[in-house]
């Protein structure tokens, strides 16, 4: 694994913990509507009670992934914090961190960091070749 994946990680994570997000939002909504239909035939009560439990389940079950997804990304975020810390050179860490914990844009970075993105860009590389991958990873 490079240094640019391992640290990548982070982010990657935290694109799947926003997704199941949505689909909790989601089933939320599926879960909450509720529509009247006027009719003289009779009617099984519990049809619409067991696709708002199915939902209700659903939800439960995506928010315990989500705790848990949380869990390994708080874990990961303090484990790449411990590796960047590793690097003696200040700015390097200044950009890691804002490249790999904070997920912001290299232009992003290069106006937060007075830098141009050509720098931005030569600056990370250098600080990626300072990046010791974990060995249980390698």
């Amino acid at each position: 694994m490079t240094a640019k994946e391992y640290l990548g990680q982070a982010y990657r994570l935290d694109q799947r913990i926003n997704s199941k997000l949505g689909q909790v939002e989601s089933l939320n909504l599926l879960a909450t509507k509720a529509t009247a239909t006027l009719s003289d035939m009779p009617r099984n009560p519990n049809r619409a009670t067991s696709t708002m439990a199915d939902a209700v389940g659903k939800i439960i079950d995506l928010q315990a992934e989500i705790n848990n997804d949380i869990d390994c990304l708080v874990r990961l975020k303090h484990e790449i914090v411990m590796v960047i810390k590793r690097i003696r050179n200040t700015e390097y860490q200044t950009l890691l961190e804002k490249r790999y914990l904070c997920f912001m844009t290299f232009e992003q970075i290069a106006v937060d960091m007075n830098y141009s993105i050509d720098n931005v860009f030569k600056v990370h590389k250098k600080a990626l070749s300072y990046i010791v991958v974990p060995a249980t990873l390698q």
